[in-house]
């Protein structure tokens, strides 16, 4: 197993409530082992298995309201907020 380590800059990330629901969120991926984000400098990191491509990774946080960095639209930012409320009570 060859793990990667993908550092993704996002849009919306904007406290701990929003970075459980990304956790909580890409967990769910088959290969993902382990996330982390930082809300202050907007990034999430991603360690996956190597078969796990990172365009699965990338739609399943625009998914949850969080897209990469520049790619936002109105919906995904609704999203965000309520993808932000669960997180802020898990």
């Amino acid at each position: 197993m060859n793990l990667v380590l993908d550092k993704i800059f996002v849009d919306n990330l904007k406290c701990s409530g929003c970075g459980n629901s990304i956790k909580n969120g890409l967990m769910k991926l088959v290969g993902v082992v382990d996330v982390k984000s930082n809300p202050e400098e907007g990034w999430v990191e991603v360690e996956h298995e190597d078969f796990t491509d990172k365009e699965t990774i990338l739609a399943q946080l625009a998914d949850l309201g969080y897209p990469e960095a520049g790619t936002t639209n109105l919906l995904q930012t609704a999203k965000s907020y309520v993808s932000c409320a669960i997180g802020r009570m898990s």
